[in-house]
């Protein structure tokens, strides 16, 4: 059946949804341009300054846990409103905290907000979406992310830039926000995109599939209408969920564990934890840190980590482009054989960039070419899979079992990447992700079926008899 498909629409609401990515990515880039200052503000250890960089990523942790399970019970777009709600109190709370437990206190609310977000927007825009359009628009969700980054270190910058040309010259709270204590600043205007976030979710309707599930059929069918505009195609879609839903009887966590199922959940556990041990988040949150042990000046490092943060973000719009047309599992093996070949150049360079003389733009160059791999491949693959690979009736619960893993992985590498880089050296640790990838290629290779194209009942189908 041809379909007549409403894309201004459909382009909307992922849009609207895609914002909660870029609150994820403002709320993980911010930080990095507030250390210094905390850490003299409230004369922190080392152990302190960790944990304050730590902190929200426990919050994410605790986020995807719950994530899947309130979606489930209260519908994506609830859900969605309570992310934005935690970004709005962990913004304003961050801004005007008065000492470092309730800093830490807000910062960790921002984090459950990062880890609910993490899940329900992608899903949210994956059960909207129609087969042929369905990569491009989750892998929205993965732009947005990238220019929170951006977003971030430009807003860093600016406000650090303003603070300096204007000190002394102001009193009051204005001072302290923007002048005095900028790193207040810096975390409080995350308020505003999260405001409008809350605002525009009002905007769109929630996801058919779960009215579906739901048994709310007649304002499923509204919302199908607007998408397919074809009422016989909106019946016809209709007709295929609950198919696939009927035949579901098992409760959601007896589903969990009926062999498709279980093998998908493994799968999904596996890449969105060895994507982590692959280097992105290392080389996002730890850019300067390795730039400078290269012998940069902080300036040139933090120079060289906008350039990264802007190739991540403009490459992502190519994968954007192309994530239906290439295909999942193509993307995966070109980008992570990109990225094993620059994370072996990065070790190189560490072994002889400075016996033979090697000028350090050629570590941006290998830097760069790794950030344009990952970004092309697992960074825009990994949401887009995670979004589509499990039944309707589980998706929430199955998301957020694959989403702790993430953020587990995450946090693992958030704390190791300082140790390895120490004992490991930074040649050590970039050849140990650049082995990390093997497996990585082998499980999409061998277990992952390509779903471009395919509706979501289709791939549904397919685990249910595997």
């Amino acid at each position: 059946m041809k379909s007549t498909i409403n894309l201004g629409y459909l382009f909307f609401l992922s849009v609207v949804a895609a914002l909660g990515g870029f609150l994820f990515g403002y709320d993980t880039a911010v930080i990095s341009g507030t250390i210094s200052q905390v850490t003299e503000l409230f004369r922190l250890d080392a152990l302190q300054q960790g944990w304050y960089v730590g902190c929200a990523l426990i919050g994410s942790i605790i986020g995807v846990l719950f994530a899947g399970i309130l979606s489930d019970k209260f519908g994506r777009k609830s859900t969605m409103i309570l992310s934005a709600i935690l970004f709005s109190t962990s913004a304003i709370g961050c801004a005007l905290c008065v000492d470092f437990n309730q800093l830490v206190v807000y910062r960790i609310i921002g984090g459950v907000g990062i880890g609910v977000v993490s899940i329900i927007s992608p899903l949210y825009i994956s059960e909207v979406a129609v087969a042929q359009y369905r990569g491009r628009l989750v892998s929205l969700y993965q732009l947005a992310v990238t220019i929170g980054f951006l977003g971030a270190y430009l807003v860093n910058y600016q406000l650090l830039d303003y603070s300096s040309s204007h000190s002394g010259v102001a009193a009051g709270w204005w001072n302290l926000v923007f002048v005095t204590e900028v790193w207040r600043g810096m975390l409080g205007m995350e308020t505003l995109p999260a405001i409008l976030f809350f605002i525009i979710i009002f905007f769109i309707p929630e996801s058919p599939r779960w009215l579906i599930l739901k048994g709310r059929e007649k304002k499923a069918t509204d919302i199908l209408e607007r998408i397919y505009v074809s009422p016989e195609e909106s019946l016809f879609q209709l007709a295929e969920t609950k198919s696939v839903i009927s035949s579901e009887s098992k409760s959601e966590w007896r589903l969990l564990l009926q062999p498709g199922i279980r093998k998908a959940i493994i799968i999904g556990v596996c890449i969105a934890m060895l994507g982590q041990f692959m280097g992105v988040n290392a080389v996002l949150y730890y850019g300067p840190s390795i730039f400078e042990n290269a012998g940069l000046s902080g300036g040139d490092s933090l120079f060289y980590q906008v350039l990264v943060g802007l190739v991540n973000m403009l490459t992502t719009v190519l994968a954007l482009a192309i994530i239906d047309k290439v295909g999942r599992k193509k993307l995966v093996y070109y980008g992570v054989s990109g990225m094993v070949v620059s994370l072996i150049l990065i070790a190189f360079y560490f072994i002889c960039g400075e016996f033979w003389g090697i000028s350090s733009i050629f570590l941006l160059i290998f830097f760069l070419f790794y950030v344009f791999c990952c970004a092309v491949s697992i960074c825009a693959v990994v949401f887009v899979l995670l979004s589509e690979m499990y039944p309707t009736r589980v998706r929430g619960l199955a998301m957020s079992i694959a989403g702790f893993s993430l953020w587990i992985g995450t946090y693992l590498i958030g704390q190791l990447t300082p140790w390895m880089l120490q004992n490991l050296t930074p040649a050590g640790t970039f050849i140990l992700f650049a082995v990390m990838c093997v497996p990585y290629m082998l499980i999409v290779w061998k277990l992952v079926p390509e779903t471009t194209g395919k509706s979501l009942e289709e791939i549904e189908r397919y685990w249910m008899k595997s």
